[in-house]
């Protein structure tokens, strides 16, 4: 049965075989009368796809279809769909559904929603869906979202280069406009990948004073053409003393944290100032006291993706000061999806990827 009522995707079906997809057939939830469903045009590849089908961040449930970075032509909407039409070119990042009534939900934190679906891996509640479905994601030939979900694309904006800033982008910008970086802000930024690519991005485009802390010393070119002011070798000795009670904020998009010298990037903040992670190592951070932050009143902490109106203000400004990630395209297929997941798992990527070609695999 094809779409409407089966989705194609390219699924694992086995944790920890992680290059291993297979061409299959998957059921939607029940369609809604606030859904919309979404024909793939291209789709980001992120740390949180190869996270989950390497099983690194704990079991999931298979089969399942990954990708969050999803964007393309709207084709079905619902009767009570209020801000999509049919032909409009639109983006779904890492959430899919939310209950939209909780106090979270009314404050623009619906990505903080303790009932909230992800894109792919989760149950749907009764409310949303009788059956309980699981979700599934970019993956595919289609995505069914509810239409909170379900962002407009500005014109300006390449495909390719807006599916990864619906996760990757989105992930970083949230602590970046919450932590108000602007003109006048100096802001660190640990890592230079697929996020901390993107963090340079927005603080730049912000108008923040953006230093790069990276170990790798041949990534500072790419750090200065992101618009990063200053780049800072984590690997040197004594790196952080001269830089002491500097920073208005330090980004950590660094998957390692649980291998750091965790106080050394303390030490670097202004008093009362956060080290806010991004980056989630698959182990437990070890030997954090409260001594670590008495020095400067910092803190610790870290967040989930962003909200909606996060998302807009993100998508907005991209177009206007037409910012472009490095993004590489792969064709989606089981050979591209592979290939990008054995890429990701040596940080062989510059940096993000896109899977694209999807009338190819999947028909016009």
């Amino acid at each position: 049965m094809p779409y409407p009522d089966e989705f194609e995707g390219f699924m694992i079906n086995e944790l920890g075989k992680y290059k291993d997809f297979k061409r299959q057939t998957f059921k939607p939830k029940v369609f809604g009368d606030n859904d919309v469903d979404i024909k793939i045009e291209c789709c980001g590849v992120c740390g949180s796809d190869l996270h989950t089908v390497t099983g690194g961040w704990g079991d999931a449930p298979t089969p399942i279809c990954v990708g969050h970075e999803v964007v393309g032509k709207a084709v079905k909407v619902g009767p009570k769909v209020k801000d999509v039409k049919v032909g409009d070119r639109v983006g779904v990042g890492a959430q899919i559904w939310s209950c939209l009534k909780c106090q979270q939900c009314k404050t623009d934190n619906e990505n903080y929603c303790p009932n909230m679906v992800d894109t792919y891996g989760s149950p749907y509640p009764k409310e949303a869906d009788p059956d309980e479905t699981l979700s599934q994601g970019g993956y595919s030939s289609h995505i069914r979202a509810h239409e909170y979900f379900v962002f407009p694309i500005p014109d300006a904006i390449p495909s390719h280069l807006a599916a990864p800033m619906l996760c990757a982008g989105l992930t970083v910008w949230s602590p970046l406009v919450r932590a108000g970086t602007g003109p006048g802000k100096k802001v660190a930024i640990v890592g230079l990948g697929g996020l901390g690519h993107f963090a340079v991005l927005w603080g730049n485009a912000l108008g923040a004073e953006v230093t790069v802390i990276s170990h790798s010393p041949g990534k500072e070119a790419d750090a200065r053409s992101l618009g990063a002011k200053h780049f800072v070798v984590s690997s040197a000795k004594g790196w952080a003393q001269p830089l002491a009670f500097t920073y208005d904020l330090v980004l950590n998009t660094a998957d390692a944290t649980d291998r750091f010298p965790l106080g050394d990037y303390l030490s670097i903040l202004k008093v009362g100032c956060r080290f806010h992670q991004v980056g989630l190592p698959d182990n437990p951070l070890q030997n954090v006291t409260p001594q670590l932050f008495m020095s400067n009143g910092s803190s610790i902490g870290a967040s989930h993706i962003g909200s909606r109106p996060e998302c807009l203000g993100m998508l907005r400004l991209a177009a206007e000061k037409k910012v472009k990630p490095l993004v590489e395209t792969l064709p989606v297929g089981e050979k591209g999806c592979g290939e990008a997941m054995e890429r990701l798992a040596r940080n062989d990527v510059r940096y993000r990827f896109t899977l694209v070609d999807y009338d190819k695999a999947f028909g016009s």
